[in-house]
């Protein structure tokens, strides 16, 4: 199935130009021309089959960070490129920590854009395929499978003891501490071990859709109810049914949660008689539900019927010694999943993983040592692998690997060109290193095209601009940031 491409950005010639390379690339591409209209595709009945967001940064009205902090709470868990005229470090760290997995400079390099395409959609292809193979050994994982280390010894003591019975767990840390694996290894030491494990995220589903989907629904009993639908907690009976981010229920789904508990019987939509289950509830949440319940935000009642038994789990932060347990299980994972012949992490690298604080947590450090694997040229993870992080911890700056020397036949001597000799647009190519063997900004590189563009074709904007591929309030605006309108 041709995977389906989002493409948010608000100047309709940059608009058709990555459209028309989405399609060239073989994808589907569809169209927003602001933030606000890129939320609305995602939450139409499209918006389920998007596998990848293409996104500007700099747009009118909503801009691309604040798309992405909507988009979290929306569909957090989606790939997204995103276009930056500021080629600076800042702008990038900002996109990255706002949830973007990549980023790429317009003009954009139809190359870079169809690599950063394909390796974002083989990421999250893979990714899905891990959860179904986890859905397939589910009820198999115990607190042995679990790679822990000290910090996470109460948890696991707690975890065992609870296991043992039928008791309602809540599990609370921040997000991406692993809390559903927790869950998971409290059913497979259970009696209820290879019996159904059904998770379900509660942010995740549309408000006006949380009742049919946890207590299901009978046919006809609401316009686009076409057929009978047993629910999740049917789907657990005789299971275990796991609530992730349970404190983001509604008030009115909590009312009818709290009869489930108490009764083991549910009410689905249209159905005349209630439906006996029997299932061990396990929550999660990464919210302080005391302060929730205070606020009004969250029933009491309901609180303490799912903070029977708490377990708390730290974040990684706080666990360094986990890191390095947990890094290797990634490598030796990951690498036989992707091919590759990555044995290990280097010492150094090692240390500057330890050092950062991963507000992302276990998952963070899973999808950074993936980015790492798929960048690594050795067998070995070296700092350069690690972009991202090294410009985060002090102490450490981002290495670019040296280019290897290629043989080539004798060409007759140049001499060395700077940015600013660039100007009679007789130069066939670009100089991306300087005499002293460094690679030269972005912003230099980018600054000699447009010279270059603005001789060969004497000042004609519109051809400058069409030639450049981008749209001429663009080239406008790179020409004002370079200093270039004078020399135009």
């Amino acid at each position: 199935m041709t995977a389906r491409v989002l493409i948010v950005e608000d100047e309709p010639a940059q608009r058709r130009i990555l459209e028309e390379m989405t399609k060239r690339f073989g994808y589907e591409a569809l169209t927003a021309e602001t933030g606000a209209r890129g939320l609305e595709v995602l939450a139409s009945q499209h918006g389920a089959s998007i596998e990848l967001i293409v996104l500007d940064l700099m747009m009118p009205g909503m801009e691309g960070l604040e798309f992405l902090e909507r988009l979290q709470a929306l569909r957090g868990n989606i790939p997204v490129i995103v276009q930056t005229s500021q080629g600076s470090i800042e702008t990038v760290i900002k996109a990255m920590r706002a949830g973007a997995d990549d980023f790429v400079v317009k003009p954009v390099s139809p190359e870079r854009l169809k690599v950063s395409m394909s390796n974002l959609l083989k990421v999250t292809a893979l990714t899905e395929e891990v959860k179904r193979l986890n859905k397939r050994v589910t009820g198999a994982m115990t607190f042995d499978s679990l790679v822990a280390g000290p910090g996470m010894a109460n948890v696991i003591r707690l975890g065992r003891r609870g296991a043992q019975s039928n008791i309602p767990v809540l599990i609370e840390g921040e997000s991406g501490v692993g809390k559903e694996m927790i869950a998971r290894a409290i059913q497979g030491e259970s009696d209820r071990s290879g019996k159904p494990f059904v998770a379900v995220n509660c942010g995740a589903i549309p408000e006006n859709l949380v009742e049919s989907i946890l207590f299901g629904h009978e046919k006809g009993s609401f316009t686009g109810a076409t057929a009978k639908h047993m629910g999740k907690f049917l789907e657990a009976d005789g299971g275990t049914l796991f609530l992730d981010e349970v404190a983001e229920l509604p008030l009115d789904i909590q009312v009818k949660l709290l009869r489930a508990i108490q009764e083991g019987e549910i009410d689905a939509v249209g159905s005349r008689k209630p439906t006996k289950v029997n299932i061990r509830l396990v929550s999660a949440t990464n919210r302080n539900m005391i302060e929730m319940v205070k606020a009004g935000q969250f029933r009491e009642d309901l609180y303490y019927r799912l903070n029977v038994f708490p377990i708390l789990v730290p974040p990684l932060r706080e666990r360094k010694d986990d890191i390095e347990a947990l890094v290797n299980h990634f490598v030796t994972r990951l690498s036989a999943e992707e091919g590759r012949k990555v044995r290990g992490i280097a010492p150094d690298a090692l240390t500057m993983l330890k050092a950062y604080v991963w507000p992302g947590n276990v998952r963070q450090l899973e999808n950074t040592i993936f980015r790492a694997i798929i960048l690594c040229e050795g067998d070995m993870l070296e700092i350069q692998d690690f972009p991202q992080i090294a410009s985060l911890v002090d102490g450490y700056e981002v290495k670019i690997p040296p280019v290897p020397a290629v043989a080539a036949t004798p060409q007759p001597a140049v001499q060395p060109r700077t940015a600013s000799q660039v100007s009679d647009g007789s130069a066939i190519g670009i100089p991306v290193v300087t005499e002293g063997g460094h690679i030269r900004t972005l912003e230099e590189v980018e600054g000699d095209m447009i010279r270059m563009a603005l001789s060969r074709y004497r000042g004609q904007m519109s051809e400058v601009a069409r030639k450049l591929g981008i749209g001429r309030s663009t080239l406008y605006r790179k020409m004002r940031d370079l200093g270039l309108e004078e020399a135009s």
